[in-house]
């Protein structure tokens, strides 16, 4: 049921999307970018992939990159789709993050920006993308974080208006679902984007 309903808000969204989030799009991919340091050789998952954007940057500096970007909506994928439609090692299907269509470790980089507080099953979530993730492989998440009070008051007002939202949490909670998906933490920090947008990003591994 919640997923349907981020389904249909999203391929509502779509073709204003990146237009509508410009700003908040090209600072936290710009940062996961960086972050995350992904190998050219790397073959990558993003999860929740969207319009395809951080598809976009990767290519910009390896336009080999393999990549497969996962997304429920079909309007977003169909953008996304269209903006890499030039780079054969870039493919999208449609898929939610509880059901990966791939075989077992395959990715040596699983990616996902900005969407677990959508996640109705976090725990299934990270069970599912450590199951793709090859044993040396890692794992990079941004999130809301719930420390800031700007992020509480976000998670309040979503949880009363946006029928798909989930909930936002705060670094410990986050932290607490690696440890009990067995995935070991390798590095992690909070990050503030103007008043307005407050993260959290972790790279873990695969124990």
């Amino acid at each position: 049921m919640v997923q349907s309903v981020v389904q249909q808000q999203y391929d509502q969204l779509a073709k204003i999307y990146d237009q509508r989030w410009k700003t908040y799009i090209a600072n936290t991919l710009a940062f996961v970018n960086q972050w995350a340091a992904i190998p050219a050789s790397a073959n990558v998952l993003d999860i929740a992939c969207g319009t395809g954007e951080f598809e976009r940057l990767l290519v910009q500096d390896n336009p080999n990159q393999q990549i497969l970007g996962i997304d429920i909506s079909t309007g977003m994928l169909a953008i996304a789709q269209q903006k890499l439609n030039g780079y054969a090692s870039v493919k999208f299907e449609q898929a939610s993050a509880t059901k990966i269509p791939t075989a077992d470790e395959q990715f040596d980089v699983v990616v996902c920006a900005s969407s677990f507080h959508y996640f109705d099953q976090p725990m299934d979530a990270l069970a599912e993308m450590k199951r793709v993730l090859k044993p040396d492989g890692k794992m990079v998440i941004l999130d809301w974080c719930k420390d800031y009070l700007v992020c509480r008051f976000y998670d309040a007002v979503l949880k009363i208006t946006d029928p798909g939202y989930r909930q936002c949490y705060t670094q410990a909670e986050f932290h607490s679902f690696f440890s009990a998906a067995h995935l070991p933490i390798q590095a992690a920090t909070r990050i503030r984007f103007g008043w307005a947008w407050e993260f959290m990003i972790v790279t873990a591994t695969k124990a």
